[in-house]
């Protein structure tokens, strides 16, 4: 099975992914869950065009929330 780490930060009002090296997953919604089912249904196809696998994936999500406070 393979494993994929998938970090959710949420910045300026944007939810965005950063995945592991190698994989080069970039998606981004206004809306956490929307981004976990773009998520879910991207990276299997990007695996199996990119890699030629096309078995199991488990995803593991971190989440990230970055707030700039007192900017002028």
């Amino acid at each position: 099975m393979k494993i994929c780490k998938i970090k959710m930060i949420w910045e300026d009002g944007i939810w965005h992914t950063e995945a592991e090296e190698g994989v080069g997953l970039v998606l981004e919604s206004g809306s956490f869950d929307a981004l976990v089912e773009r998520v879910r249904m991207a990276l299997p196809e990007m695996l199996e065009l990119n890699f030629g696998y096309s078995g199991p994936v488990q995803i593991v999500f971190e989440t990230e929330r970055i707030d700039v406070l007192g900017a002028a």
